[in-house]
């Protein structure tokens, strides 16, 4: 009996678990999942500064100031960004120039940006009257130190990273980066760009798989490839295990006479099982001394069907984070055919028309057509019970990659 796509997903994703938290440079934290409240060490703004360059002033100096009746001031100093506004402390009839974010010196209450002055450096002529608080931001106004900025379970984004940098944080508490290998095998694979003799083929699915992990935020700890030999998979998987947290291999996991992953792991912990799905149905998983192995069938749209339906959650739950995917309902703009009884998840070109995402799946279907596979932006979900989707018939749809709402 087959497995569903969904009972071979939930069985992965129960034997999975997230990583153990470290401190990371908040640098290096883009994608990762917090594991603990980040909370303001600093006030934010820390002091009162200038939104304005311009001049601090006090506010009942320049109350009747006005074009062509200005208001003279004695400038007694300047303040640049990074400065110290506490060196001086603004009199009566008195002015210090001040730059965009300089702390305001003691004893102004308002700062005139420079469009309404003269720009002098030693009197200036105030030509519009400032309230009190005017281009002023307060210490405190945005964060308050001790509050809670970013709370656990949040992914870090360029945005929570200017946040925790200005209230005070160098390092976050995370869930790490997955360490991930990728094993390719078969006899017949030759690295990318070298020569190739009768019956051999470039590898692709490596390299493909690799690209996968880091898109999701993964590292790529290694990319190993193994001829068909049992002992060797052996060997090289006890090596990559060694220093990572997850192996993707893919191929030789059918029901063929040279399909070594099978033959060598089926009593090393990993299972293999018929999945209702097509492409991919052959899949493995299990643990080999300890480490998640995902075992995917060698067609190169297979491998990738079955990264994004099996591995991309895994790595996602690793990490602590929901596996969230851009999920639409589009309208078919052609039949497509689909075997009874398993699911299939088809490649098509999904583009916005109006208020509605039309879907026109590619012509290659099969799981050899790497080029269609590559036109593709989308995966269009065919239910195990339908077994022709027609013109304008509703589907759902995954988006992938470089395809917009608008």
């Amino acid at each position: 009996m087959m497995r569903s796509v969904a009972e071979h997903r939930d069985a992965i994703l129960a034997a999975v678990a997230p990583l153990a938290p470290v401190a990371l440079p908040i640098s290096a934290c883009r994608g990762l999942v917090t594991v603990a409240d980040v909370v303001a060490e600093v006030d934010l703004p820390g002091f009162n500064n200038s939104a304005m360059d311009g001049y601090a002033v006090r506010a009942a100096d320049v109350t009747t100031a006005r074009p062509g009746a200005p208001v003279s001031l004695r400038v007694i100093g300047e303040v640049a960004a990074g400065g110290d506004g506490a060196a001086y402390d603004v009199g009566v009839g008195e002015a210090v120039r001040i730059m965009t974010g300089a702390m305001m010196p003691a004893g102004a209450d308002a700062v005139v940006m420079v469009e309404r002055t003269d720009g002098g450096t030693e009197v200036v002529a105030i030509e519009d009257a400032a309230p009190v608080g005017q281009s002023i931001r307060p210490a405190g106004e945005d964060v308050r130190a001790g509050t809670v900025v970013v709370p656990a379970g949040t992914v870090v984004n360029p945005r929570v990273v200017a946040l925790a940098a200005a209230t005070g944080h160098g390092t976050l508490a995370v869930r790490p980066r997955p360490r991930v290998a990728v094993l390719s095998t078969g006899d017949e694979l030759i690295p990318p760009g070298m020569p190739l003799r009768p019956g051999q083929i470039h590898e692709s699915n490596a390299p493909m798989l690799a690209a996968c992990v880091e898109a999701l935020g993964a590292e790529v700890v290694r990319v190993a490839s193994v001829s068909d030999d049992a002992d060797a998979l052996i060997a090289t998987l006890g090596e990559l295990v060694a220093s990572c947290d997850a192996v993707v291999t893919t191929g030789g996991v059918s029901m063929g006479a040279y399909d070594v992953v099978k033959a060598a792991l089926r009593d090393r912990g990993v299972e293999f099982v018929q999945v209702a799905m097509q492409p991919g149905k052959p899949q493995g998983f299990g643990a080999f001394d300890g480490v998640p192995v995902f075992a995917l069938p060698g067609n190169p749209v297979s491998a990738f069907v079955s990264f994004e339906m099996f591995v991309a959650p895994a790595l996602d739950t690793m990490m602590g984070r929901s596996h969230e995917r851009r999920v639409v309902t589009g309208v078919m703009g052609h039949a497509l055919d689909s075997p009874a009884g398993r699911t299939q998840i088809a490649r098509a070109v999904t583009r916005r028309a109006g208020s509605t995402w039309l879907v026109d799946p590619v012509v290659g279907q099969g799981s050899h057509f790497v080029h269609d596979l590559v036109r593709a932006n989308s995966l269009v979900i065919v239910p195990a019970e339908s077994t022709r989707l027609v013109e304008g018939d509703p589907v759902e749809v995954w988006l992938l990659d470089g395809v917009h709402d608008h």
